[in-house]
């Protein structure tokens, strides 16, 4: 059964074990963590967004971080999203991401999930899509220049139903931001 924990250090070597290249590299952080390759002790800065490891037997098959654009948990924001090579096209990805958005919608109370994607990085969009995300209202790109290319990110979003009570949403956030902060 695939579950979520929170990332702690030592899973930094497991999930740097999965980045075999520069390329795959940028196209999971768009130079945001440093220049390939990076350390474990700089990978350890995502412990200052709300850090995910996807497991299954105990046994990290997966990545993921959360955060607040804003003030607000009305939106967050997943980045970092990776899954061991080993597993991919097996729709860990997918069922990662959506233990993420039922996290986000009845913890957080989110109303709205973002991640941005690269165009040139299919197998990340169509998992995406898989997993519920769209094509954003707004027509903005961000454009990166990485390896001496131009590199163009589109933003998807995930809209959250309402069918968790206030109360229990505010019960939800009370109960973890007394574990959590971010």
């Amino acid at each position: 059964m695939l579950r979520l924990r929170p990332y702690i250090s030592k899973d930094s070597e497991t999930v740097l074990s999965w980045i075999k290249d520069e390329e795959t590299f940028y196209k999971w952080t768009a130079g945001i963590l440093g220049t390939y390759p990076i350390t474990g002790e700089q990978f350890n800065a995502v412990s200052e967004f709300m850090a995910f490891t996807a497991i299954e037997d105990d046994e990290p098959v997966g990545f993921f971080t959360m955060r607040r654009p804003g003030n607000s948990f009305d939106e967050l924001m997943f980045g970092f999203v990776i899954v061991d090579p080993k597993h991919r096209g097996l729709s860990y990805g997918k069922r990662m991401l959506l233990l993420g958005l039922k996290f986000a919608k009845e913890i957080y109370g989110a109303r709205r999930v973002t991640l941005g994607v690269f165009e040139n990085n299919e197998p990340a969009y169509y998992c995406y899509r898989a997993a519920g995300f769209r094509e954003g209202k707004s027509d903005e790109v961000k454009v990166y220049k990485i390896l001496g290319e131009i590199w163009r990110c589109r933003e998807l979003e995930y809209i959250c139903s309402d069918d968790l009570k206030d109360e229990t949403k505010e019960v939800y956030r009370v109960m973890l931001n007394s574990l959590v902060t971010f």
